[in-house]
This record gives structure tokens, C-alpha cells and sequence, in this order.
């Protein structure tokens, strides 16, 4: 099997996040030999900073992270039924960078969130939110961890077999949309 680099997106910033949890159990399964998580720590999107000093250095290294990636995996909790303020704001600064790093990347959307529906909001305004970079967003199969914080064993694996076995699906679906490359 080829050996590709994948780059995970967390829209939270916690440190004990069940979506960075996510990302990690996503990459385990895709089996990478180089997996990097994107740093999300942005300044907040404001034109007149760009107009005055430019890209932020923190955003083209995202940017180059992401255009440098055979496939980018996003996972977000759901805030307020969308997307924290956190991943829209990396996709505000990210369309303002030269060239398109999104264009025809194979993405991977997954979420987990303390609701029954697990994220399936967030999801889809993510979703909503990636289409006009024209990325090859996968489908399905969709991945929505509810109830979160009970999905996870000590050693940080998902412990939910339905969920683990949908992530696995995604991922083995990924691997497939970069061999269509």
C-alpha cells in the first residue's frame, strides 16, 4: 500500500477535545506514514490586518500544509448547532491565500459532540462552508459521534464498534479518492 501524508483539522482547541480524539483514531486507522494536525491558533480574520502586514505566517504554513497533503481529514464539534468559530475563521484566512490549497484535495468530514445527533449540524455547515473551494468532499459514509465523552477508552480509541467500524469506511473510502488522483 502507498504511503500518503494526511493533514487533520480540529475545530476545537481543547487539549482533551473527543474531536482531536477523532482525528487521531481517523489517522490510526488510514495508517499514514507522515500524519500532522494543522494548527488552528489564528489571529482572528480581519482585512485590514492582511491590507497592512499581509498573509499571517501562521496561515500560509496551514495553507502549504494543506496544499502539500495527499488528503486533509476535518473533524468539528458542534457549537451552537454549526461550527466553531475556530475552523470557520481558518477557512476565512485560508481563501485569502494565493492559489487554492482545497482545490480537488480528497477531504474527510467526521464529528463528535456531546448531542444525540452527534455533530450532524456542524457537519454540514463545514460541508457547506469547504464547497466553494472545490475540494473532492467524500460523502459518506458519515461519521457522527454522540454522546462523546462516553465514546472513549482510557488508551484514547473509540470503544462505540459502530462508530469505529464508519470510521474505518471513511477512511478506507479516502485512501480510494487519492488513488483516483
Amino acid at each position: 500500500m502507498p504511503a500518503y501524508t494526511l493533514v487533520g483539522l480540529c475545530g476545537s482547541l481543547r487539549a482533551g477535545s473527543t474531536n482531536r480524539l477523532l482525528l487521531n483514531e481517523a489517522a490510526r486507522l488510514f495508517d499514514p506514514i507522515r500524519y500532522t494536525e494543522g494548527d488552528l491558533r489564528l489571529p482572528l480574520m480581519d482585512a485590514d490586518l492582511q491590507d497592512r502586514d499581509g498573509i499571517p505566517a501562521s496561515v500560509q504554513a496551514l495553507a502549504d500544509l494543506i496544499a502539500g497533503a495527499d488528503a486533509v481529514i476535518v473533524a468539528t464539534p458542534e457549537y451552537n448547532k454549526g461550527i466553531s468559530g475556530v475552523l470557520k475563521n481558518a477557512l476565512d484566512w485560508i481563501s485569502r491565500v494565493d492559489g487554492n490549497p482545497w482545490r480537488d484535495k480528497p477531504v474527510a468530514l467526521m464529528s463528535a459532540a456531546a448531542g444525540r445527533a452527534g455533530g450532524e449540524r456542524a457537519q454540514n455547515m463545514a460541508r457547506l462552508c469547504l464547497n466553494p473551494f472545490r475540494p473532492r468532499l467524500l460523502s459518506g459514509p458519515e461519521v457522527f459521534i454522540a454522546a462523546t465523552a462516553q465514546q472513549w477508552g482510557e488508551d484514547g480509541r473509540l470503544t462505540n464498534e459502530f462508530g469505529a467500524k464508519l470510521l474505518g469506511e471513511l477512511m478506507d473510502g479516502l485512501r480510494a479518492e487519492i488513488g483516483r488522483s
